[in-house]
């Protein structure tokens, strides 16, 4: 490829083109276009860790490119191949589940608005709420679970394969954390829901129900929602590779199980060409109708909106905004593969990538960047003017903000304890992140603000009295925020664990010097002296294996198997349970009796105090006990 290409693709990947879209290239001139995309690989594959990827382009109801870039097997020296080689697609599959949806709608066979109960055989959905759940709630994810997965939502052993929708969904069911239709939390339990549905429904096996009428109707020959992908196709599915020692180590799979509906898929290029032209015409691709036209419209129409003028949900796509085009879209990621699909319907156009391996995430957001600041552009940002009380009222945003997706009833609702947003006031301006990372918002509108010197926008829901309750950005359509409570937040917990910490680590330097000491003293008090001690050495140990043991935990481990080191580790919370409930009584007994002097009786009360505030927080955090979904 030439340098130039190179070079071009950097420049655009790095910032928006200037000027109007009536500059930008032609969208048709197949071999600009294919030098671009190469330039653009070429920099993703050598500085991202990435042995191989994948992409294709349509436009009109006609292939513009589809190319592979780098191995699908390096071991056998296998290039990928756009028309056969499959990757996996991850939560992009929930588009074939969300399409069999539409044509059973279509059908009369599933009500958008009717309870889902109507149509489940096996599970029962409780009624938590007044409310119940429609399969517009699941199509837009507003059903209302809470998220979850540890120990169940994959499996790396193929041995383990196939197993019942029903059954997995019927023991691992989370719970019901909000009414439905109030606010969106992504599930991929809601989509499996969808899939189950679709058995139910029609009576054909999920798997089944997708390949005769999606892939065999639009001609996709390398496509599959099986697990592992048939024989007849293995030869052509993509290796999974992770960085290792500076080379690429083939991985194993990981598999949805029970939540295939939800992102079993695996496909060629070429073939989620097909399926991209015939959302795109509306249900049509050649010959063949995947959806009537009427269907396919209310599919792609806004469905779920957080704010009319940010981007939400339509019926199983999340709406995107880029450089001013409106973009309907779904991505997929586990841990060897990513992928996006992106379609534009007002330009006819639609765009998949897929990476295996590296930084594939991060080089799948760049690559759509890129294309959409090439071919469509926008000038420079001039804000609106905007009235003065705008930027004088900023504080009320200000604070700590967490995501809706997350868990509340299980052990899996600790992995959301960092998972928290800040946002601050500096110069009558929103900040986002610090450093190199730091995004800056200038309001442009009653709760709504725009990226300085970019096109991004955040935007705030209140309630009646005026506070702030919900944050969406617009490039994360499909993961609002909501006010952090305190009790929730990190900005309490972390001093808390901090100053417990340093008082434990006083308590064993202290303890230690004075050994000989405390062995002459009366039984009692020498007692007491070693329950501190063995008590601030015990939450020291289980504070670090549970930063160590439980937050590090390798993602696959955390989702396909209780581990023993975690189960082993679930006994040391509930010691210091019992433990700081023992401090208590003695801290207690030592005042009544008047043991030692007063700074030491404080000092050993600051310590039970200590070991009860970091027993609340393994409580609060669902640590205590075995918790699992």
């Amino acid at each position: 490829m030439p340098a130039l290409a190179s070079a071009e693709a950097s420049a655009v990947i790095k910032k928006p083109a200037e000027g109007g879209q009536g500059g930008a290239p032609d969208l048709n001139d197949a071999a600009r276009l294919e030098a671009f995309v190469d330039g653009i690989m070429e920099i993703q594959l050598k500085n991202m860790s990435i042995p191989g990827a994948v992409i294709s382009i349509v436009k009109d109801g006609k292939s513009l490119l589809a190319k592979g870039y780098g191995y699908s097997n390096i071991k056998e020296g296998k290039p990928v191949d756009p028309e056969k080689s499959l990757f996996r697609i991850a939560s992009t599959t929930k588009l074939f589940t969300w399409t069999a949806v539409m044509q059973l709608v279509e059908q009369g066979k599933i009500d958008l608005d009717k309870d889902i109960n109507t149509y489940l055989k096996e599970v029962r959905i409780p009624a938590t709420y007044e409310e119940p759940i429609t399969m517009r709630h699941l199509m837009t994810h507003t059903a209302g679970f809470e998220d979850g997965g540890v120990g169940y939502q994959i499996t790396t052993d193929p041995a383990k394969l196939p197993v019942s929708i029903a059954e997995t969904l019927t023991r691992h069911m989370p719970a019901r954390v909000m009414p439905p239709g109030e606010m969106i939390a992504y599930s991929n339990y809601g989509t499996a829901l969808a899939g189950l549905i679709v058995e139910d429904v029609s009576g054909i096996a999920y798997n089944d129900y997708i390949q005769r009428n999606i892939f065999d109707r639009l001609g996709m020959k390398y496509a599959t929602v099986h697990e592992p992908v048939p024989a007849e196709l293995a030869p052509y599915a993509a290796v999974g590779y992770a960085r290792e020692n500076g080379r690429f180590a083939a991985k194993p799979l990981t598999f949805e199980g029970g939540f295939r509906p939800a992102g079993s898929g695996s496909v060629s290029a070429l073939d989620m060409s097909r399926f991209m032209i015939a959302h795109l015409q509306n249900g049509q691709y050649g010959e063949a109708r995947l959806l009537k036209p009427e269907t396919a419209k209310v599919m792609h129409a806004p469905a779920f909106q957080f704010d009319e003028r940010l981007p939400g949900m339509a019926l199983g796509f999340y709406e995107l905004r880029l450089n001013g085009q409106r973009i309907i879209s779904h991505g997929g990621a586990d841990p060897l593969f990513n992928t996006e699909l992106y379609l534009v319907p007002d330009q006819g156009l639609g765009i998949f990538v897929s990476y295996s391996g590296g930084e594939g995430g991060t080089a799948a957001s760049e690559m759509s960047q890129a294309f959409f600041n090439r071919y469509f552009p926008v000038g420079e940002n001039s804000f609106p003017s905007v009235a003065a009380e705008l930027e004088q009222d900023l504080q009320k945003y200000a604070g700590s903000y967490q995501f809706l997706r997350r868990n509340h009833t299980d052990i899996d609702k600790f992995y959301s304890f960092l998972a928290q947003i800040s946002i601050s006031v500096a110069d009558n301006r929103l900040t986002i992140g610090s450093g190199a990372e730091q995004q800056i918002f200038a309001p442009i509108g009653p709760n709504l603000f725009q990226a300085v010197g970019g096109t991004n926008q955040i935007g705030f829901r209140t309630d009646d009295s005026g506070q702030v309750t919900h944050l969406l950005m617009d490039f994360l359509s499909s993961e609002p925020l909501e006010r952090t409570p305190l009790i929730n937040r990190t900005s309490l917990w972390l001093p808390l664990l901090a100053l417990s910490a340093a008082v434990f680590v006083t308590t064993v330097l202290g303890f230690i010097p004075r050994i000989r000491a405390i062995r002459a003293m009366p039984k009692p008090q020498r007692w007491a002296s070693r329950l501190s001690a063995a008590t601030a050495a015990w939450a020291l140990m289980t504070c670090a294996a549970t930063f160590v043991i439980v937050l590090n935990m390798d993602l696959v481990d955390r989702l396909s198997r209780i581990t023993t080191s975690l189960q082993l580790y679930l006994f040391m919370p509930l010691l210091l349970v019992v433990l700081s409930i023992a401090m208590v009584l003695a801290a207690a007994w030592a005042w009544r009796k008047k043991y030692w002097t007063v700074m030491k009786r404080v000092h050993y009360s600051l310590t039970a105090l200590a070991a009860i505030v970091m027993s609340l927080f393994f409580y609060h955090w669902n640590l205590l006990g075995w918790q699992f979904g």
